[in-house]
């Protein structure tokens, strides 16, 4: 079993910055992926950031404004996101995919259990 754990978020006005963290914990060999997701109302759940492998990708709304970056030593990552719009209001929710040491090895997806982001004036 693994757990994720993220905290982080809140509400700013628009042009302000937010830094996400999500940690790891539980029984596994390897961090395959790790990264970020967001749903906003109304909308169906969308990739914001990930890195998998070491090969980071964005979401383009979000290119320029969102820097992920990890602590692999402690099994964290985070999200850094400058420049907010009103758009960027979602409940974000941090995702790993996670190698097992033993057969079946995976990979196993997890999610955290989701942060309010809410950008308003």
């Amino acid at each position: 079993q693994v757990q994720l754990v993220e905290s982080g978020g809140g509400s700013v006005q628009p042009g302000g910055s937010l830094r996400l963290s999500c940690a790891a914990s539980g029984s596994f060999l390897e961090l395959e992926a790790m990264g970020w997701y967001r749903q906003a109302p109304g909308k169906q759940r969308e990739l914001v950031a990930t890195i998998t492998r070491g090969y980071i990708n964005y979401a383009d709304s979000t290119k320029g404004r969102f820097t992920i970056s990890s602590d692999n030593a402690k099994n964290t990552w985070y999200l850094e996101m400058n420049a907010l719009r009103p758009e960027d209001t979602a409940v974000v929710y941090c995702y790993a995919r996670v190698l097992r040491a033993v057969q079946p090895r995976g990979p196993f997806d997890y999610w955290g259990q989701g942060t309010q982001v809410t950008v308003s004036s």
